[in-house]
């Protein structure tokens, strides 16, 4: 009877606890937005199992929480791994697990949150930027030793500008200081101090950079981490020295920059020598070079003492007497060389003439004969070259004249 009225209450629409399960399960997998979901909160409950890694995420006051796995294929995927008590962010897939009756994020990735996801993007741009060279210490510029003309990279409402500029005034008066603005803070604080390093570049005056700020929170800092601004001070071909006023952490900008200061006021020193240390140094160096003049004096004055003696052993006037009858003699032996060439060189000049005057062409004319050349100059060696009526040059001892050809005789 109590079994009849019990089936009698229960609805027609009733449906059995798996079958909840499963109509629950299908709503949430297929949901586009629990497929594939961020979530970020505080790690708790962890247990290491075979199977996976389980831990509890809950928000910071701890009105929520929702349980997380891990499988182990994925745990050596992790950029991070959950820390019990540490802020994280997960990304990952809502599931139901049906035997419990709970929903759980199957995890893919962890990254840290907070902090600790700033201190993760910081290593990671650290470790690239370093395997690139960007830190070597081979990359390093020395600063000038005596520069005349400085530019400023910092904020105009910054209290590190009055610093340096009332450093490099005590320091190193007439000292041209050239003031290049920029955000040294927020979002738009990289873009704004790489364009104040390329006016600079532009410029071309300045010999060294000094990029500044005035300390703050490790967030308000993070514009001298940015990739932009690390690489414009890799690149910029004037030396720059950093100042930016914190020194619990070294920037990407302190390590690429070509000399590192932990506050304006040391960037300012270091830049620029002081004048009363420059005044001591330059009345060192006077003192210095008095005494090595002094020294070169006294050896140079000794060698002379030296000198001095080894002339009087040496006697000079008897050797240059012996030198001087040297001279004579090869003087002597050179004239009477010469003059021998010299009536060598007249008897063959005079033979030479002889035979000159014997082959000489004008000579055989003096003697009678005469020599016949045709109009064009060529002179005429039979009379088969000749035809009647050819005008003909005869060539005489004394003068020329013009003949006619009238007959041609036989050889």
């Amino acid at each position: 009877m109590n079994d009849l009225i019990a089936d009698a209450l229960i609805p027609e629409t009733a449906i059995s606890v798996a079958g909840l399960t499963d109509y629950i399960r299908f709503l949430l997998e297929q949901d586009d937005q629990l497929r594939q979901v961020w979530v970020f909160g505080e790690v708790s409950s962890i247990n290491r199992h075979r199977s996976g890694l389980f831990f509890t995420l809950q928000d910071s006051q701890g009105k929520a929480a929702i349980s997380c796995v891990v499988w182990t294929s994925q745990i050596d995927r992790l950029a991070t791994l959950p820390v019990a008590g540490e802020q994280i962010i997960v990304l990952g897939s809502i599931r139901l697990y049906p035997q419990r009756g709970q929903y759980q994020i199957t995890v893919w990735q962890a990254l840290p949150a907070g902090e600790g996801l700033r201190s993760l993007r910081y290593r990671q741009l650290r470790s690239r930027l370093e395997a690139e060279g960007l830190f070597a210490p081979e990359r390093k510029r020395s600063l000038p030793t005596h520069p005349q003309t400085i530019a400023v990279v910092t904020s105009p409402q910054a209290a590190a500008w009055g610093d340096i500029q009332r450093t490099l005034k005590q320091r190193y008066s007439g000292l041209q200081v050239l003031f290049s603005p920029a955000q040294v803070q927020g979002e738009q604080a990289p873009l704004s101090i790489v364009r104040a390093i390329e006016r600079v570049v532009r410029d071309r005056r300045s010999e060294v950079i000094i990029l500044s700020r005035g300390g703050g929170a490790v967030e308000d800092l993070e514009c001298f981490n940015d990739e932009r601004v690390v690489r414009a001070i890799a690149t910029c071909p004037i030396p720059i020295v950093t100042g930016i006023g914190h020194q619990r952490d070294e920037s990407l900008a302190d390590l690429v920059a070509d000399v590192c200061a932990h506050t304006p006021t040391a960037a300012a020193e270091l830049v620029v020598p002081e004048i009363a240390e420059l005044y001591i140094e330059h009345k060192q160096r006077i003192a210095d070079l008095y005494e090595a003049v002094q020294q070169r004096k006294q050896a140079a004055e000794g060698k002379i003492e030296q000198l001095r003696s080894r002339l009087l052993r040496l006697r000079l006037h008897r050797q240059v007497e012996r030198e001087k009858e040297a001279i004579a003699l090869l003087r002597q032996q050179l004239i009477q060389s010469t003059r021998r060439r010299l009536e060598q060189a007249t008897q063959r000049c005079h033979l030479l003439q002889q035979k000159l005057a014997t082959l000489d062409p004008q000579a055989v004319l003096q003697r009678g004969y005469a020599v016949a050349r045709e109009e064009d100059g060529s002179i005429v060696r039979s009379s088969t070259e000749l035809a009647l009526g050819q005008e003909l040059l005869i060539q005489l001892g004394q003068g020329r004249v013009k003949v006619k050809v009238i007959e041609i005789l036989d050889n």
